[in-house]
């Protein structure tokens, strides 16, 4: 069964003009949709989609240049061929400017140049569909990357925001620690020294303390060994130095990331003389 997958619709006022030109596309792939006038070829447009038009010029009521102006304006996807046996340049520009015409055949015509004018129109009919269509799926992707563009720009500011906020909060960690009056010492998973503040030399020779160095060429001892039990254990450990005024407590920090050292007076009253030092 032979599928139509494009039509023709033919408008002229004489029947025998409709007649020879369902006789010349009787073989071909293409639907004949016929109508005797302007009027009815607009309610044949109605009922199906079309995409070639030839189209009688002179008719009477509506010409065929005014039913292929409303015709560009209510279909303007359609190719529209004008016929005519008057050899009339204005009628002509007429039919062009106002119909956009696609092609202009004087009539009577050649059977076989007119059929390839219809194949010509049916492949130009094609590549507008298809441009449009590439035109619409350009638009969108150009909305979608509109969006996620926005969205990128949105993100990337609320992350500038979130670690400048964090960076921020470091800094102010940063000044804490540095004026606490204990001594603390950061140490990474690796066994790395990676933080020491500016007390530590209250507690410990600074001159044995160096960032990333690792805290067993540092550390001696009981205090080694309190400070490898809470890395190697993830557990909160502490221990008096043996001075009895000095205490130490290892604190295992979240998702196994080392551990925090801090170094304080077990006499509150010794804070006061360490106060007066630090300012």
């Amino acid at each position: 069964m032979q599928i139509n997958k494009y039509a023709i619709l033919c408008v002229d006022d004489e029947r025998n003009v409709l007649r020879s030109l369902k006789r010349l596309f009787f073989d071909t792939e293409y639907k004949i949709v016929t109508a005797e006038s302007g009027e009815e070829g607009l309610k044949k447009l109605e009922e199906r989609e079309i995409q070639v038009i030839i189209s009688d010029y002179r008719m009477p009521g509506m010409n065929g240049v005014s039913f292929l102006s409303k015709v560009k304006d209510l279909y303007p996807g359609t190719i529209r061929i004008v016929l005519s046996g008057y050899a009339d340049v204005a009628s002509i520009v007429d039919a062009i400017n106002e119909g956009h015409i696609y092609k202009f055949i004087a009539k009577p015509w050649n059977d076989q140049d007119l059929i390839s004018t219809v194949q010509r129109a049916i492949e130009h009919f094609k590549l507008q569909k298809e441009n449009s269509l590439l035109i619409e799926k350009l638009q969108e992707t150009n909305i979608e990357l509109k969006e996620l563009s926005e969205n990128l720009e949105k993100k990337v500011d609320e992350r500038t925001r979130d670690l400048e906020n964090k960076n921020r909060a470091l800094e102010v960690a940063h000044k804490i620690l540095n004026y606490l009056p204990v001594g603390v010492v950061g140490i990474d998973s690796d066994e790395m020294i990676v933080y020491i503040n500016r007390h530590i030399n209250h507690y410990i020779d600074m001159n044995a303390l160096s960032l990333g160095e690792s805290y067993k060429s540092v550390f001696k001892d009981k205090v080694l060994e309190t400070i490898s039990k809470s890395l190697e254990e993830k557990t909160l450990s502490h221990m008096v130095l043996e001075n009895n005024e000095v205490s130490l407590i290892c604190l295992p920090l979240p998702d196994k990331a080392g551990i925090i050292v801090t170094f304080g007076l077990l006499n509150p009253d010794k804070y006061e003389e360490l106060f007066d030092e630090i300012q």
